[in-house]
């Protein structure tokens, strides 16, 4: 999912807080927001809180670098770069892994049967996401590598073009565009992230500013953990809020919130070393200008102890 969360904090007078959360049209955010729950129990803490919509997460993760926000949601290749660029972001937590959201497909006329059969082929993709991870894992477990495919680097809608069109042969893309071209394209499965990667949603933070509102986060983590658990049993109620901003059928929708991972917990040891992983590899192939330490961008025990319910 590319769903995202941002807050930008602004301390006033009267000890009043303003909280700004950015979010895109797909995801759990916007089902918070209509909700109204996080905002209630903010206000009960004498917050404020804004909604603002982003075009995209680049947008967002410059946000944080820069300082003029200080929450986001990503998953999990997106946080790399923000790390890269920003060494006082901190992995703050994480939905559970969700790797039947993300997959890669062919057409449904394509005579491709398998990922050996993507060899020589052109296979599209959003560069630095978490489909471009999934790809190399994906290459590596048939023993091929990108150098063995012509690899198209678009953002998702130029993506879908060029895969109707017939200009590319396969398209590795996360939900809900993968569910939607599922069921209006016919596209067929080649592989998921299934038993190859994780695909973790984060919930990255300004590490000063967690440190001083650990309250605030500690509400925002509850809120998020709720919601995705209400979602889980409530698909129909948040297809129904996701379909008049998402411009997607209920169906999609649906198809796409059940394969999301369910609840929110404080990033564990487990899930940093899988996120080094993914580091390590965007390193070696040269994505990123210098190695990465995971572990360096993780609250102290301390502070996550404060941050748990």
């Amino acid at each position: 999912m590319s769903g995202a969360l941002f807050l930008s904090a602004c301390e006033q007078k009267q000890q009043h807080t303003t909280l700004n959360i950015g979010y895109q049209k797909y995801g759990v955010l916007p089902i918070v927001k209509a909700r109204g729950e996080l905002d209630q129990a903010l206000k009960a803490q004498g917050v404020e809180v804004k909604w603002i919509e982003f075009p995209a997460g680049p947008q967002l993760l410059e946000g944080l670098n820069v300082g003029s926000v200080v929450l986001g949601e990503a998953g999990e290749a997106p946080p790399i770069f923000a790390q890269a660029a920003n060494p006082n972001l901190i992995y703050l937590a994480n939905q559970p892994a969700a790797p039947f959201a993300e997959a890669i497909i062919v057409p449904k006329n394509s005579t491709i049967q398998s990922v050996k059969d993507l060899k020589g082929k052109r296979v599209v993709l959003n560069k630095g996401s978490n489909v471009h991870y999934l790809l190399l894992k994906v290459l590596e477990a048939n023993q091929l590598s990108l150098d063995d495919i012509e690899v198209v680097y678009l953002p998702p809608a130029d993506a879908r073009a060029a895969f109707e069109k017939g200009a590319v042969d396969a398209w590795a893309i996360w939900d809900p565009f993968f569910a939607a071209a599922e069921q209006q394209l016919g596209a067929k499965v080649l592989a998921t992230g299934d038993k190859v990667v994780s695909n973790h949603q984060f919930y990255l933070a300004d590490r000063n500013f967690v440190q001083q509102h650990p309250q605030v986060f500690k509400t925002v983590i509850q809120s998020l953990d709720t919601t995705t658990q209400w979602l889980q049993h409530n698909q129909d109620a948040a297809a129904e809020l996701m379909q008049k901003p998402t411009g997607l059928a209920p169906s999609i929708l649906k198809a796409a919130t059940a394969r999301m991972g369910f609840g929110v917990q404080i990033i564990s040891p487990t899930v940093i070393e899988q996120q080094q992983a993914v580091a390590d590899a965007f390193y070696q192939q040269k994505l990123i200008p210098k190695p990465l330490n995971i572990h360096s961008a993780v609250l102290t025990d301390k502070d996550a102890a404060a941050l748990s319910p």
